[in-house]
């Protein structure tokens, strides 16, 4: 059994105040925002598909609580056994995962108007942008914030899961600001991390670090856009 602690024997590069060269830092981003942007653009074509098709939009209402047990499922298999499959299949996993999020994407957008979509894209992009950027620029560790971010984001689903049975729009509001908050401060931890080359130093390979790479930026930007979807969005009519 691969204990994950293992992979730091003497700390993280991060832990250590090693940076590695410009170059490697600069195939460790590009690589896992390669496959960010490959599967955004998957995510896309697929809710795309799905807005136009009836059926697609009528399957994904049945079976929305099935779509999200196995995109938690997939995210924790992809997440917790990267070390015992091989990065070409993490990556699989990953664009399956992206293809089924289309099919709920496609679902939620079809209540806001297009414009109202458009709004809070190119506003999630400016935001995931400019904190994806200061990650990559600061010399400022943003290992001790990541920490505190990560615990908020537990909260935030728990606060969302309570909300559910509450059906409160004030606190559903509050989540919303918070939820964009917390995962754009991620970003930038998570870009920070990936650049430090932190997860090609725990999963002992940069393929299977720019898939978990590629993994978290990916719920980021996609997180920071549908809770500004929330606050932005304007329902058809």
């Amino acid at each position: 059994m691969n204990d994950p602690r293992s992979a730091f024997p003497y700390g993280s590069p991060t832990q250590l105040g090693v940076r590695p060269a410009v170059e490697l830092s600069t195939a460790f981003l590009s690589q896992a925002f390669t496959w960010m942007f490959a599967g955004l653009l998957l995510t896309a074509g697929v809710a795309f598909l799905a807005q136009g098709s009836e059926a697609l939009l009528r399957f994904t209402l049945n079976s929305v609580w099935l779509l999200f047990i196995g995109q938690l499922a997939l995210v924790f298999v992809i997440s917790g056994a990267i070390n015992r499959i091989g990065a070409t299949v993490a990556l699989g996993l990953f664009f399956l995962y992206a293809a089924s999020l289309g099919l709920t994407i496609g679902l939620i957008v079809t209540a806001y108007t297009g414009e109202s979509v458009a709004a809070a894209f190119f506003s999630a992009g400016a935001m995931f942008g400019g904190a994806a950027i200061y990650g990559r620029v600061t010399r400022r560790s943003l290992a001790r914030i990541g920490g505190y971010v990560t615990m908020g984001v537990i909260g935030l689903f728990v606060a969302m899961i309570v909300n559910i049975f509450l059906g409160s729009s004030p606190l559903g509001y509050v989540i919303s600001v918070g939820g964009v908050i917390l995962f754009t401060v991620l970003t930038a931890f998570d870009v920070q991390r990936i650049a430090a080359g932190d997860l090609a130093a725990r999963y002992g390979s940069m393929e299977k670090a720019a898939v978990i790479g590629a993994l978290h930026l990916y719920l980021d930007f996609i997180n920071i856009f549908l809770f500004l979807l929330r606050i932005m969005g304007s329902n058809r009519d």
